[in-house]
């Protein structure tokens, strides 16, 4: 019997071209499956078999586990001191072994010892023809649709090797059949899914990167770099490039003699739009150029909460925007700030409202009059951090305003932030313990919140997402998982019993 092992394996070996050792363990998995069907108990089998011999030894293990840990499985886990009283050198995640009768290979169920045999084999051939694949380094797949699953997933075959269109990741209205050539991305590889281990996307914004990489060979040799990348799979997309030599135009290169190249690609993604853009390291430039075609009149810049007021006028505000908010939209993904489009007058009256709140604040906290803070707003002067820390001689340098008054301006500003900051500190000292240990609460976001008097867990928990958004300036995704976080203790039975009580 030893003899005609030793065969079967030789023979499952040269069939299937894969390792001994593979078809070894693939038995070795079926015994152990076997044995252990003449146990009640949920025990840890391990067949070994000799490789030269066809020889074969069973044994039952027990892991070894922190004895803080407990046992989850008494049949198959012992605890370290147990354990420890046996062996003194065993540690936690070793195994206690111990011999037992092995059961006759004819006595496996033929068809249950080939199934899993067989299984054992599909998953290693699976394994190989993966590793083939992935050594070759591309990053697209290239093959046929073989067929079309219930889901509407498609799955592309590419001689052996099988990966995964789901319906989610196909550029929209894309009318794909069994049969069809296709090109995606692989963005995931996962062994452990079943069915096909590689996922690929055509809506990805890696996907069109990688296609102007093959198109452009400029983009391969690093000449002609792509920044950036938006898209509205199957509308329209922008894509931000930069040229590291002087003497190469990205956008020319990019686009091509005659738009060769980004027809190209334009072709591949069903009928795409793609704007070319010129990205920039002055983030201004950049926005600008992202909003092409629309004409911008002017840009305010806030580094604070990373956004831009673009103004446009009339006739470029259609453009500016797009349709459904689309090119608005992109450009905003593509350049990463925040996009406040508004026409003229929108922008003036913006600027008059925030130039209000500005005069207010100098003249309450300065004590001075509408003159001199309109004075200070028009030499573009907008926080009291300003006044009281810009340098000496930036100041001096207003014509309205002699070295005395400087002076005066200054100390009054520094007074006026020392007033607020010890009314700050007694106004965070109010903050309950709870609200000061919450995760994701830091001391920026504790003092915001003081302000607007959130003093405990449950004032934060009773905020809505936009209430808390306006609050601390964090996004709405960010503001509602905090606020959900705050809310946890309703659901527990310490909150259950707080609120009872």
């Amino acid at each position: 019997m030893n003899r005609e092992l030793l065969l079967l394996v030789d023979a499952i070996s040269l069939e299937k071209n894969v390792e001994r050792d593979v078809v070894f363990g693939a038995i070795e998995s079926a015994l152990a499956q076997a044995t252990k069907k003449l146990y009640k108990e949920d025990v840890d089998l391990r067949v070994v078999i000799d490789r030269d011999s066809g020889d074969y030894e069973t044994f039952r293990r027990w892991l070894v586990v922190p004895d803080e840990a407990g046992l989850q499985n008494p049949d198959a886990e012992e605890l370290l001191m147990d354990a420890q009283e046996r062996d003194p050198s065993l540690q936690v995640g070793d195994y206690i072994e111990e011999p037992v009768e092995s059961i006759p290979i004819g006595r496996i169920g033929a068809m249950a010892a080939k199934q899993v045999i067989l299984q054992k084999i599909r998953e290693a051939e699976r394994e190989m023809l993966l590793n083939d694949f992935l050594s070759h380094g591309d990053k697209i797949f290239t093959g046929t649709i073989k067929r079309i699953d219930k889901s509407g997933d498609a799955i592309v075959e590419s001689g052996r090797i099988e990966a995964r269109l789901r319906r989610s990741q196909m550029i929209p209205k894309e009318n794909l059949r069994t049969g069809d050539r296709v090109r995606a991305m692989i963005m995931e590889v996962n062994p452990e899914l079943r069915g096909p281990a590689i996922l690929l996307s055509r809506t990805a914004p890696e996907f069109m990167v990688e296609l102007f990489r093959n198109e452009v060979p400029e983009i391969g040799q690093g000449v002609v770099e792509i920044k950036s990348c938006a898209r509205d799979p199957g509308s329209r997309a922008k894509i931000a490039v930069v040229s590291h030599d002087p003497r190469v135009d990205p956008i020319g290169t990019s686009v091509g003699m005659r738009a060769s190249r980004v027809t190209a690609v334009t072709n591949e993604l069903a009928g795409e739009k793609i704007d070319v853009v010129l990205w920039s390291e002055d983030p201004a430039e950049f926005v600008i150029g992202a909003l092409s075609p629309a004409q911008v009149q002017s840009i305010y810049v806030d580094e604070e909460t990373h956004a831009m007021d673009v103004v446009v006028d009339e006739e470029n505000l259609a453009n500016a925007i797009g349709r459904g908010g689309q090119n608005v939209r992109l450009a905003s993904d593509l350049t990463g700030w925040k996009i406040n489009i508004m026409d003229p007058n929108e922008s003036a009256e913006k600027q008059a409202s925030e130039n209000q709140q500005i005069r207010e604040l100098f003249t309450s906290k300065l004590d001075v009059d509408q003159e001199i803070a309109d004075t200070l707003i028009a030499e573009g002067f907008t926080t009291l951090e300003e006044i009281a820390y810009v340098p000496l001689q930036e100041m001096l340098e207003i014509e309205e305003f002699d070295e005395e008054t400087v002076n005066e301006l200054r100390a009054r500003a520094k007074d006026a932030l020392l007033t607020m900051e010890i009314a700050r500190e007694q106004r965070v000292s109010q903050v309950a313990q709870d609200l000061r240990e919450l995760e994701g609460v830091d001391a920026d976001l504790l003092a915001k919140l003081a302000d607007h008097e959130v003093f405990t867990r449950d004032d934060l928990a009773d905020l809505a997402t936009d209430e808390l958004v306006e609050i601390s300036g964090l996004d709405a995704e960010s503001a509602t998982a905090l606020i959900m976080k705050a809310r946890e203790h309703w659901f527990t039975g310490d909150g259950q019993s707080e609120q009872q009580a």
